[in-house]
């Protein structure tokens, strides 16, 4: 009886690790790169591997970091990487640009961009009026940079005032508490947490955001090549889905995203990302009215065309088809994409 039971035993382990096995085998893999270094907000997809969101939605995700927007658009567009989380108007340069490379954003995860100026409060800088004359800094290929004509345009700035100085990203923050520049251009999530890191306190900082200025753009996305998203049409849906369960779990809980990130990369600042993640809560970027409204991922086509069409003037490109920008055709219900309160 008792070989019996034991042969029982052991059949059904092996029965059961057959089971885990296939199922693990039916797991679809996907290369994924983020914009930059982890971040506050990247917690949305720490979360989503964590809690085995990916998994429920059929995916094996491997997540990577990135080195720039620029630099992720070029990767996923290569085929090195099946998705890319990057910033909207870069992508909409980019397929202006290169019409055979095109990608396509799938899901909004910024409701604004966090292109902005920033400066210290010594500089006396405290709306865009006070840049005229001054002297700026930023990498040249820098997106606030080189959409600092539209900013200027709506804020009757003449852009022939502003004295430019081209440094390396690395350098950017250096050279403001340097006094080498005025202020500097960036993203202002990235930007204000790497002054906080040099000993600047935060109160001493002073924000221009392009969104709050007269430039409501759409910022940072989920997005893939036509083709693939043709040919994976599941992963797609599986991949947003997870996104979502990720977004809404870290709203509810930011220490927990906190947490899985610190598992991924044992040298995560928790404190500093913690602060990162509210700074774009509180700033409506990735939590808004309009995604509270509607549910996450939400785009407002009149706004994203103004999106299009400010960066097609900024670039002196010519404006690409909304289509051939964005798709909302992967999104769940807006019942189902509710963040909490």
């Amino acid at each position: 009886m008792k070989r019996a039971v034991l042969a029982l035993s052991v059949a059904a382990s092996i029965l059961i690790g057959s089971a885990i096995s296939a199922a693990a085998q039916t797991l679809t893999p996907v290369k994924f790169s983020l914009d930059w270094t982890l971040q506050g907000n990247h917690a949305i997809w720490g979360l989503a591997l964590k809690e085995k969101s990916f998994e429920t939605n059929g995916l094996k995700v491997t997540m990577d970091r990135g080195y720039g927007s620029g630099d992720t658009i070029v990767k996923v567009a290569s085929g090195a990487y099946d998705i890319g989380f990057t910033d909207i108007n870069s992508l909409i340069k980019f397929n202006a640009e290169n019409p055979e490379r095109a990608l396509i954003a799938f899901y909004q995860v910024f409701d604004k961009t966090p292109n902005s100026i920033i400066a210290l409060a010594k500089s006396g800088i405290k709306t865009p009026a006070d840049l005229a004359g001054k002297k700026l800094g930023a990498p040249e290929a820098d997106s606030s940079r080189l959409m600092f004509g539209a900013f200027a345009g709506a804020n009757k700035i003449d852009p022939a005032s502003i004295n430019w100085v081209t440094m390396a990203p690395n350098l950017r923050e250096t050279m403001l508490v340097q006094g080498q520049v005025d202020a500097i251009s960036g993203f202002s999530s990235t930007s204000v947490f790497n002054l906080i890191s040099a000993g600047v306190p935060e109160k001493d900082i002073t924000v221009l955001g392009y969104a709050d200025n007269g430039l409501d753009l759409y910022g940072s996305a989920l997005v893939a090549t036509p083709a693939y998203i043709a040919k994976n049409p599941e992963i797609i849906k599986g991949f947003v889905k997870a996104s979502i369960a990720g977004t809404i779990s870290l709203l509810k809980n930011p220490q927990a995203g906190m947490q899985a990130m610190k598992e991924i990369e044992p040298l995560y600042d928790i404190k500093l990302e913690t602060a990162r993640l509210q700074f774009l809560i509180d700033r409506g970027v990735l939590k808004s009215p309009l995604f509270e409204k509607n549910g996450l991922g939400f785009v407002d086509p009149a706004r994203m065309a103004l999106t299009i069409k400010t960066n097609a003037d900024a670039y002196k490109i010519a404006a690409p088809a909304p289509e051939k920008i964005y798709t909302t055709a992967f999104l769940p219900p807006a019942a189902e994409r509710i963040p909490p309160k």
